[in-house]
């Protein structure tokens, strides 16, 4: 991950807490001879289990803070630290009461609370007006439809809380003792409206009456000092989505090039000035996120390497080179699926959902590890190239080049599969672009580095691309048949 050699004792460092949906890491950075040098100094799962008492999937919010404090301590012990900041997923979150205290769980999106919220909150207010309003694509357990689900099954925790902190903006507070709520992940929750303003309206149509939240600060605010003996560190709200650190972190260079943020989910879309809320956009469920300086991030959320994630979990094999070699040489669309179905999102058993979606639409269901994985990455692949054929008709300009950035980009099969599905130039990297992005906002708040463009130049410096051309075209037939399934989700979707 770029880090060869130790910290420099004598330089300061800046930390990131980047915490994904599946595992955490705090790493340490710094610039040493012209080029960002990063330290992973403490890697930890951020799972989530069924809480016995509420019977829900929560998250343990006190073992992930004990992890990000270790992570501190340890950053602090190697050199002198400047700054710290947290990034994680997005649409979750934690309340607090008036003596600020948690209330109730923090409880997983993956749980099933939501089902049939969201015709719930379009009874009050159609999509189509929400959509006006915020610009954010319809998932069902956005934060919108969470608080609906919170409303209706917990009236005890609405009559308690009076304050509500995305996951990040929660431990900047247990860090620093300061309430905020930053403007990326606030984008996420389908409540903040296209002025960067909370909803009052659309808090009503889930069933709330008070406003939990206050005004968004921007990314790359200073919250405070660091309460930790002996370290006179600031507290820094980084992009705290972790998609809008990466694509802070993603090493843009010309115009039409897109990011593929690739993990557990994979976040692909553009970089604007201005939103992309027209219906077209709303019939194809885009999404306009806030990203740094104001930027929006319209992009489109892809159910990602879960499949192979929960796959690896099944089989008790790992995801590694072995595996997608196998993969590469097993028979091609022989299995395709769209990963976007709901059947996917959390099944007791992957390997069943897959055959069952294949069974249905008449094709050999996968047997194999390497089929079920080339079954994965070729669906995704098939994603991927609808969305860039869909944001090149929304932005009215043909796309250059696609970079793939996170754990993801390390997956050579499928950065290829990318690059064919697509016909266009893929590069690579960075891995940690979400840890990249954090830091680099810290140092432009504190002054270290003047400007995104310049954070940008200096990633690119630092970590090379692995670069991949387009190869074969993926077949007209395969093709058709990927389309039918997409439109038909996409209907589902948005009625």
């Amino acid at each position: 991950m770029g880090d060869e050699g130790k910290l420099v004792a004598q330089s300061p460092c800046f930390v990131a807490a980047d915490l994904g949906a599946s595992s955490g890491r705090v790493i340490a950075a710094q610039v040493v001879d012209g080029l960002l040098r990063l330290r992973e100094v403490n890697r930890f799962s951020t799972s989530f289990a069924k809480d016995e008492a509420s019977g829900y999937l929560c998250w343990g919010l006190d073992a992930i803070e004990a992890s990000v404090r270790q992570g501190i301590e340890q950053a602090a012990a190697l050199a002198p630290m400047r700054s710290i900041g947290v990034d994680s997923w997005a649409v979750d979150y934690v309340l607090l009461n008036a003596e600020l205290r948690r209330v109730g769980q923090a409880v997983c999106y993956r749980d099933d609370r939501t089902h049939g919220m969201m015709d719930r909150v379009m009874a009050k207010m159609p999509a189509a007006e929400i959509y006006r309003r915020t610009g954010i694509q319809f998932l069902p357990f956005n934060t919108l439809y969470q608080l609906a689900a919170m409303a209706a099954q917990e009236p005890e925790w609405v009559s308690q809380a009076c304050h509500l902190l995305m996951i990040p903006d929660y431990l900047h507070f247990r860090l620093s003792g300061i309430l905020s709520n930053e403007y990326t992940n606030a984008t996420t929750t389908q409540l903040l409206n296209l002025n960067g303003e909370w909803d009052s309206g659309l808090l009503a149509a889930a069933g709330l009456t008070n406003m939990l939240m206050r005004p968004p600060v921007e990314a790359g605010t200073v919250l405070g000092d660091l309460q930790l003996a002996g370290t006179a560190a600031k507290v820094v709200a980084p992009a705290t989505h972790d998609t809008a650190s990466a694509v802070v972190g993603t090493p843009f260079e010309g115009d039409g090039e897109i990011f593929l943020s690739s993990g557990t989910w994979s976040l692909m879309g553009m970089e604007s000035l201005v939103p992309f809320a027209s219906e077209q956009a709303l019939r194809w469920n885009f999404s306009n996120e806030g990203g740094f300086g104001r930027r929006y991030r319209v992009l489109k959320n892809i159910m990602g390497l879960w499949l192979l994630q929960r796959l690896a979990q099944e089989f008790d094999t790992p995801i590694d080179d072995a595996l997608m070699e196998a993969a590469e040489q097993t028979t091609p669309w022989r299995s395709i699926v769209n990963p976007d179905d709901p059947r996917f999102l959390n099944p007791a058993s992957m390997k069943d959902a897959l055959r069952e979606y294949c069974l249905e639409t008449g094709q050999a269901a996968p047997e194999t590890f390497a089929q079920f994985a080339r079954c994965a990455c070729e669906s995704l692949a098939l994603t991927y190239r609808l969305v860039k054929e869909e944001l090149e008709a929304l932005s009215g300009r043909a796309l250059t080049r696609i970079r793939i950035v996170g754990g993801g980009s390390k997956n050579r099969f499928l950065d290829q599969l990318c690059a064919n599905a697509c016909q266009l130039p893929v590069s690579a990297g960075p891995v940690e672009a979400s840890a990249l992005g954090n830091i680099c906002a810290q140092m432009i708040a504190v002054g270290e580095i003047a400007s995104l463009d310049e954070a940008r130049a200096l990633i690119r410096r630092s970590f090379p691309s692995d670069e991949y051309r387009p190869q074969e075209e993926i077949p007209a037939q395969v093709w058709k048949q990927f389309q039918q399934y997409a439109v038909k989700r996409t209907e589902e979707e948005v009625q």
